[in-house]
Order: structure tokens, then sequence, then C-alpha cells
């Protein structure tokens, strides 16, 4: 299993996984994954890196949406932000970009998850790979990812 799926399990998270067959010619991994699941693309949240004043922290954004950067660098009290090199944001993660869990990550990041995963009992997330995701209680997410909630997507 990935690193992200065994941190859930040692943590006592509850968990479900949720497998589709990924098309490498897919444009966008989020709403791939929301549609070959067929989920409501606002519940399904992608995991992306960003550059807050010379150190990476993490965001968790519906795939439906754009992250907010300036409103990420206020969440956390930061200046400037900017989108993580995808190179780097391998290198911090261990995942591949397409696949960047916000659980398990190589190293622990500061993280926002934006306010709108709080409608639903379950949100998704990537597994740890491309064609995996997990749902999870957005509150697990929280706690075991150490975020904070914030309006952070447009």
């Amino acid at each position: 299993m990935t690193p992200a799926v065994v941190a859930l399990t040692r943590a006592g998270i509850a968990h479900t996984l949720h497998e589709y067959d990924h098309d490498p010619r897919a444009t966008s991994y989020g709403l791939e994954a929301a549609d070959a699941l067929g989920l409501d693309p606002d519940q399904v949240f992608k995991t992306l890196l960003a550059d807050l004043d010379g150190s990476l922290v993490v965001a968790v954004v519906p795939v439906s949406t754009k992250l907010d950067l300036k409103a990420l660098a206020r969440a956390l009290g930061g200046s400037r932000a900017s989108t993580a090199d995808p190179r780097a944001a391998e290198r911090a993660t261990g995942y591949v970009t397409g696949g960047i869990s916000p659980v398990g990550q190589r190293k622990t990041h500061r993280t926002v998850v934006d306010e709108t995963a709080e409608l639903y009992d379950v949100v998704y997330v990537s597994a740890g790979r491309r064609g995996l995701d997990v749902g999870i209680a957005p509150a697990d997410l929280v706690e075991v990812t150490g975020a904070i909630v914030a309006d952070i997507s447009r």
C-alpha cells in the first residue's frame, strides 16, 4: 500500500479506498478521479504544494476550483505564496504529481484544507498514486495532517 494508506491505518482513522483506471492522457487528475468514481467534483479534493516565503506548504482544495495563493498566504500568516515547482513537490512529498496525497508525506508540511470540505461527511483525496483515492471524514483529514481550515479556493 501507499504511505498514505499506511499512515491512515496506523493512526486508526476510518477510510475507504477507491481505485479507478487512470488515463495517462487526462489533463486534470482530480476531475478524472471525480468522473471515474461518479463523485461530485466539489467533494473530491486535490493536493497542491506552494512556496510560502521560502518554505513548502500544502493546500487541499476541491478539484472544481483553483487555489487562491493570496488567501493561502493569509491563512498561514505569510506574505507571498507561489505555486511550487512540481519536481520540488515530488521530492518533498515522496509522491508523483497527480498522485500527491496530503497524508503520509515524506516530510510534514504546514497544511491548509479548504473550508468547503466541512460541507461533506466524506471527502476524497489522493491515496498516494494516480488511480487511487481515499474517502475520509474532513475532521479526520484535518487531524491526521495537522491542518488548519480556511477559505483558500476560488
